[in-house]
């Protein structure tokens, strides 16, 4: 309350994931729970990207090239869009 730069609600967020509350009857039937928790991961990634001003589709383009050189799991977490630069985007 003392800090006037945070928001004092959350609705930046709540707007970014109503597209997928409202889907989730049509998602109701996933193939498996696993199948359900990709669907959510990669909708995950994609509201990331908007966040931090990072076209999706160049992130998927650009992290799917360079997954396969990962070996630790710093290795995969230099991958999120909050961590990649635009620059190494291509």
């Amino acid at each position: 309350m003392q800090d006037g730069r945070i928001e004092i609600d959350n609705n930046l967020i709540e707007n970014a994931i109503r597209p997928f509350a409202l889907g989730r009857k049509n998602w109701m039937f996933n193939a498996s729970p696993s199948g359900a928790k990709a669907g959510a991961t990669f909708f995950s990634l994609i509201e990331t990207c908007k966040a931090n001003n990072v076209e999706p589709y160049k992130y998927f383009c650009g992290m799917l090239n360079r997954i396969r050189h990962c070996k630790t799991e710093d290795d995969y977490c230099k991958l999120l869009p909050q961590f990649i630069k635009l620059d190494q985007i291509n």
